[in-house]
């Protein structure tokens, strides 16, 4: 019975209890936007992980697709099925928060014992994961990643090529030498 009580009080002193979890997105993802970042708009989006460092989609967009800086970020055209489309995306960030239970129980014991608490920064710990998230619409402003649109499959499919070509290109510039689109 004893072994079961040290037991069971080791577990509590050394655990921790996730607040907040980022989503653990494998591949790629097809939601709201705003179900999944609140500030993000009320679209249907493609969403995934982005490895990479900041603004590094910004730059594969800016190079791919030969913005010159020029409203990188919004309604960048692309064809499939010899229809024009524009994708906009976005970057955010969603994280990890878990509150850690062993440093508060050892500085209340230092606390009752008259030592004053060195740091109380390790009650919380925070991982964080960025995301990309892009959205689709057509000439007429149709959300084109709905569930219901037409060409719903092939546009997906050349979001997947997208972002697989982004995420094995380091030398954004060595994609003005291959053949245009996909």
């Amino acid at each position: 019975m004893k072994f079961l009580l040290f037991i069971l009080s080791f577990l509590i002193l050394t655990s921790c209890f996730p607040v907040k979890i980022a989503p653990n997105i494998e591949g790629d993802k097809v939601m709201v936007a705003k179900k999944f970042k609140r500030k993000l708009p009320k679209k249907y989006s493609f969403i995934f992980e982005d490895p990479k460092n900041a603004n590094e989609f910004y730059q594969y967009v800016n190079t791919k697709f030969r913005q010159n800086d020029t409203d990188v970020g919004w309604n960048i055209p692309f064809i499939v099925n010899n229809k024009e489309y524009y994708f906009s995306f976005y970057e955010a960030e969603r994280s990890t928060k878990t509150i850690n239970i062993a440093p508060m129980i050892i500085d209340a014991a230092l606390e009752e014992n008259d030592v004053d608490i060195i740091d109380d920064s390790h009650y919380t710990s925070r991982v964080g994961k960025w995301y990309l998230i892009l959205t689709v619409s057509d000439n007429d402003f149709n959300d084109c990643l709905k569930t219901d649109y037409k060409n719903r499959e092939d546009i997906l499919k050349y979001l997947r090529k997208l972002k697989s070509e982004y995420l094995t290109t380091s030398d954004y510039n060595s994609l003005l030498f291959k053949k245009d689109q996909f």
